[in-house]
């Protein structure tokens, strides 16, 4: 075998290990990218599970005051079975079932505002401790909520960049990385609400 040969196999040889290596390398990083995202998305159903939690306390507790207003406990109770039903795979989080999640956890949203709302009518039940302390959770976890979306829509962004910016994406698309959907604002909150005096 002639030198100049030698060094061209040689050549060839260094160049697959090194575009081998990289091509590991890639992946191993989209892997540990999607797992950030499946992380985030846990920690943003971790803080609705909280807010699920906390429900049955504060429908009791306005329960014992507000006997006639069946009809909005009923609509908190049954917002949160449906919204405690719907769950998203972190593995196969696509925007279909985001959408659904997001419009679960709007209708619970909604439902406990109408539910904060009839408090206002009850004095007794808004100067009780339980009720206010129940109400301060709420608010903390509402936030929280915030936080956690905000993040995981960080950690998406991060993941989706990594996926569809090019040398990385030959990578992600042979060895089946997708991007992922983001959390979205709700329908309404793309109008002010109407306040009146």
């Amino acid at each position: 075998m002639k030198k100049g040969c030698l060094i061209a196999v040689i050549a060839v040889v260094v160049v697959v290990v090194l575009v081998g290596v990289w091509a590991v390398g890639s992946r191993n990083s989209f892997v540990t990218k999607e797992e950030g995202v499946a992380s985030a998305w846990s920690q943003v159903e971790n803080v609705y599970q909280r807010r699920a939690d906390l429900i049955p306390n504060l429908v009791e507790t306005v329960k014992g005051y507000a006997t006639h207003e069946q009809t909005t406990l009923e609509g908190v109770v049954n917002a949160r079975a449906k919204a405690t039903q719907i769950t998203v795979d972190p593995d196969k989080i696509d925007a279909e079932s985001l959408r659904r999640y997001q419009e679960a956890q709007g209708e619970l949203g909604a439902a406990l505002g109408r539910l904060l709302a009839v408090s206002e009518n009850y004095p007794d039940l808004k100067a009780n401790e339980n009720f206010l302390q129940l109400q301060a959770q709420l608010e903390g976890t509402e936030n929280r909520i915030a936080v956690e979306r905000k993040k995981f829509n960080e950690v998406v962004r991060e993941y989706n960049v990594s996926v569809r910016r090019f040398p990385g994406n030959i990578v992600a698309s042979m060895f089946g990385f997708e991007t992922k959907p983001y959390f979205e604002a709700d329908e309404s909150a793309h109008q002010a609400p109407k306040v009146e005096f």
